[in-house]
């Protein structure tokens, strides 16, 4: 049967994220998840149905991506066919003609696990590895220590609290009260919870968003920051901590975290709260 490529819209987003639910198991390669989904509805559903491009064959998806960004296309794949030959070439030949609507001319990253075939047709098309990323992963079989420090599950009144300390953690977001309740109204969001920890002094020093994708299945932190005027005082790893209690609360079975390797302070901060760093990935690359 032939693979179909395409854009689901909104009322196709379901699918595309349950398919996203069901293809999370442990040991699992890092891959798309659910969350990145959720994490991007903030810009709604609209755009976040226009982001997203899903592979069938015989009825059935086989692949799921997230243009997470102009020149980022975020893609994976159901686990009995991370070595089909025939999708592999199909999805590298999508990602790599820009006429077929997934990524645009020029410089262009794809970023798909490992154990698919995905990566080495890239590379025939003339992609290159990029930097490393490191896949840290944190078992939930045993209850998790306290954080030392307060933290709240975010409701409609600490919205305020939780879109400040994003923008005070990143200096490029946008993250606003609006762009919080367009994400906390997605489907995705029903298995989501963002978190602030607080100091002595009831300043909201740092935040999290986490997701699950079910009982059994990994969780996802996607984002965790700390405030620019509160770091390197234990709080990046009392959020940690307490965003992998809450995934143990939600029935996760794991939580998950990635950050480029070369942000040595987040790895480090990420293993202090008990997280173990997996096999370094790399995406595939396009130059201009």
């Amino acid at each position: 049967m032939e693979i179909t490529l395409r854009t689901p819209g909104v009322d196709g987003l379901a699918q595309a994220v349950g398919a996203l639910r069901e293809w999370q198991d442990e040991g699992a390669p890092t891959q798309l998840h659910p969350g990145d989904v959720g994490w991007f509805w903030r810009f709604g559903a609209e755009a976040t149905a226009a982001a997203v491009r899903s592979w069938s064959r015989d009825g059935r998806i086989l692949a799921v991506g997230l243009l997470d960004g102009p020149r980022l296309f975020r893609v994976t794949v159901a686990p009995d066919v991370r070595q089909d030959e025939e999708l592999a070439r199909r999805l590298a030949q999508d990602m790599a003609e820009p006429e077929r609507g997934v990524l645009g001319a020029g410089e262009a990253n794809v970023e798909a696990p490992t154990t698919t075939l995905i990566h080495e047709r890239l590379a025939e098309r003339g992609w290159h590895a990029d930097e490393p990323w490191t896949p840290l992963r944190h078992d939930l079989t045993e209850p998790l220590p306290d954080p030392g420090v307060r933290v709240d599950v975010v409701g409609p009144a600490q919205v305020g609290a939780r879109t400040a300390v994003q923008r005070a953690a990143f200096d490029s977001s946008t993250f606003t009260d609006e762009r919080w309740h367009a994400m906390a109204a997605g489907p995705p969001y029903a298995d989501g919870r963002c978190l602030v920890a607080y100091d002595e002094r009831d300043q909201a020093v740092a935040a999290v968003t986490v997701w699950s994708a079910g009982p059994g299945k990994p969780g996802l932190l996607e984002p965790m920051g700390v405030h620019r005027d509160h770091r390197g005082r234990g709080y990046g790893r009392a959020i940690s901590v307490a965003a992998a209690a809450a995934l143990r609360e939600l029935g996760s079975s794991s939580a998950l975290v990635c950050t480029p390797t070369s942000n040595t302070g987040g790895v480090a901060t990420y293993a202090s709260a008990g997280f173990q760093k997996l096999p370094e990935t790399r995406d595939s690359r396009r130059d201009a």
